[in-house]
């Protein structure tokens, strides 16, 4: 009977540690995008001429992970957002999107 409870007390903890890990890893941005913005990185990428990634299968979302196929470029430094370093941009199929540096993950998009 001891043992049992030593099994499930040890199991807790594993799987509270492995929980605070998995949520030391999420990230969330307090930033309000404009679609003014998504206008500036448009035109942005456009007299840069940053080539756009072309996939009609790929519906960017928010939420998703890019793949390391898609370029991902600096915004634009007109912008003044809280921690621009943080994010990059990308033009999937037309559409400009914003992106999370560290992971790739997509957390704007403008249609």
């Amino acid at each position: 009977m001891r043992t049992s409870l030593l099994s499930l007390a040890a199991a807790a903890l594993l799987l509270t540690g492995a929980s605070i890990a998995s949520a030391q890893t999420t990230t969330t941005t307090t930033t309000t995008w404009t679609t003014d913005q998504g206008a500036v990185i448009r035109e942005y990428s456009t007299t840069r001429h940053d080539s756009p990634f072309i996939d009609p299968a790929m519906k960017p979302v928010v939420g998703m992970t890019l793949p390391g196929t898609v370029t991902l470029y600096p915004l634009p430094e007109t912008m003044k957002i809280p921690e621009p370093d943080r994010y990059s941009y990308s033009i999937i199929n037309g559409q400009p999107v914003v992106v999370e540096r560290t992971n790739r993950r997509v957390i704007y998009t403008w249609q």
